[in-house]
C-alpha cells in the first residue's frame, strides 16, 4: 500500500513526531511511503530521509501567497506517486493536500485533526478551519482526531462528525533506559542535587501551555515548600523571554527555576524531574503529559483534551486555569512518600505502555487505509 503523508512542517512538534513513529513503526512500508513538508524539511524530514523516506519540501511562504504555486506543485506529485492513500496533517495541509489530491483524481484521502480548539490569534488559521469545515462533507473520505475532545469541538465547529473517528497518538518506548541513565548529568548540569525536589514541564511558550499558570502554582508551592526546585523546557522558555521573566521576577522565582529552552533531548529531560506537571488550558491529546507517563513520572496534570483518558487513575488532575488547584496537587504529589510516588509513576508507565503504543496506533491507522481500499474495490 502506497501512501503519500502531506504536513503542514517538519519541524520538531506534536504532530511532527507522531508521524515520524509512526513511519518508522513499520521499516518494511518505508520504501512505499513519501512524506511532503508544505514548507521546509525540517528536523523531523532530516531524520525521516536519514531512514531512507522520500521527502519533499515545497516552501510554502509564510503569507501563504504562492499557495497556487505549492498547490500544482502537489498535484503533480500525487500524480507521479500513484499512492494508494493520502493522509493530510492539520489543517493548512487538510485544505490544500486535499484539494490537490482531489483535483489529482484521487478520492481515498484522510484528514488529521490534532487540537481540541483553534488559537483565536491566528485568523489565517481560523479562516482556514471554517473552510476545512465546509470542505469537510466532500474531501476526505475519513478524519481522524487525536482526541475526542478534539473530535467533539470539531463537529460544533461544523465538521462532518460522521466521517470522523479517534485514534490516540502512539508512543515509542525505544531509548528510555538510555534517557533515565543520561537524566543525573543533566541534573548535575542543572544544578540540581540528588535530594532536590525538581518539578518541571515540556512546552512550547504559549498561552495555551499554560506556562503563566505554573509559575504562579510555583510561588504557592514555594510558600509551603521552600526547596522545590522548578525546571522548563519548549522553545521560548529561556531567560531571554522577557514575559516569562517578568512573572518569575514578579514571584521572586528566578533563582528558583531552570529554563532550558528548546532540547533534542527532551526524554533525559522528562527524566531528570521528580514530579512532572502539566499546566495546560488547552490540549487535544497531550503528548507531552503520556511521554512523561512513559518514563515512569508522577504526573500531576490539568484536566483538559484528552489528559483523563490519557491518565486514567495513574495522575492527579485538576481543573484548568487555576494556579490554587495546581498548587494543591502538587503539594499533595510532594507529600507522598517517595516510594508512593515511584508506585504512581509505575502505574502511569504501566497504562501507557499497554494501552498508547505506536504500535497500536499504527495498527489502527493501517485499519482504516485498509477499509478504505477494500471499500473502493467493492
Amino acid at each position: 500500500m502506497k501512501i503519500i503523508h502531506i504536513i503542514i512542517s517538519l519541524e520538531r512538534g506534536g504532530a511532527q513526531t507522531m508521524l515520524k513513529h509512526l513511519i518508522l513503526a513499520d521499516p518494511v512500508t518505508l520504501p512505499d511511503t513519501a512524506v511532503v513538508s508544505l514548507t521546509s524539511p525540517g528536523v523531523i524530514g532530516e531524520a525521516l530521509c536519514r531512514q531512507g523516506v522520500l521527502v519533499h519540501s515545497l516552501n510554502l511562504s509564510p503569507s501563504g501567497l504562492n499557495s497556487p504555486w505549492v498547490l500544482w506543485r502537489l498535484i503533480k506529485l500525487i500524480r507521479r506517486f500513484k499512492p494508494d492513500i493520502v493522509q493530510t496533517w492539520m489543517y493548512h495541509a487538510d485544505l490544500l493536500g486535499g484539494l490537490a489530491a482531489r483535483l489529482a483524481g484521487h478520492k481515498r484521502i484522510v484528514w488529521n485533526i490534532r487540537i481540541a480548539s483553534v488559537p483565536t490569534s491566528n485568523r489565517l488559521t481560523i479562516v482556514i478551519m471554517k473552510l476545512c469545515a465546509v470542505l469537510s462533507f466532500w474531501i476526505p473520505q475519513t478524519i481522524i482526531c487525536a482526541a475526542e475532545a478534539a473530535k467533539q469541538r470539531h463537529i460544533r465547529y461544523g465538521y462532518d462528525g460522521a466521517r470522523m473517528e479517534v485514534i490516540a497518538n502512539g508512543f515509542d518506548f525505544s531509548g528510555i533506559d538510555e534517557s533515565i541513565a543520561q537524566s543525573m548529568a543533566l541534573r548535575r548540569a542543572c544544578g540540581f542535587s540528588e535530594t532536590d525536589s525538581v518539578i518541571g514541564w515540556v512546552g512550547r511558550f504559549h498561552p495555551d501551555k499554560g506556562q503563566d499558570n505554573f509559575v504562579k502554582a510555583a510561588a504557592i508551592v514555594i510558600k509551603q515548600n521552600p526547596t522545590v526546585k522548578f525546571l522548563l523546557v519548549g522553545p521560548d522558555c529561556t531567560a531571554h523571554n522577557a514575559k516569562l521573566m517578568n512573572w518569575l521576577r514578579a514571584e521572586n522565582l528566578q533563582e528558583r527555576f531552570v529554563l532550558l529552552g528548546e532540547r533534542g533531548d527532551v526524554p533525559a529531560c522528562l527524566a531528570a524531574m521528580d514530579i512532572f506537571c502539566m499546566p495546560s488550558a488547552n490540549e487535544g491529546f497531550p503528548n507531552a503529559l503520556g511521554e512523561a507517563m512513559a518514563i515512569g513520572k508522577p504526573c500531576v496534570a490539568t484536566d483538559v483534551g484528552d489528559a483523563a483518558v490519557l491518565a486514567g487513575e495513574a495522575a492527579i488532575l485538576v481543573p484548568p486555569q487555576n494556579a490554587h488547584a495546581l498548587a494543591k496537587g502538587l503539594l499533595t504529589m510532594l507529600a507522598l512518600p517517595k516510594e508512593l510516588r515511584q508506585q504512581m509513576g509505575q502505574a502511569a508507565k504501566a497504562r501507557v505502555v499497554s494501552e498508547f503504543s505506536i504500535a497500536k496506533a499504527r495498527m489502527r491507522f493501517d485499519a482504516v487505509y485498509q477499509s478504505l481500499c477494500e471499500g473502493s474495490r467493492r
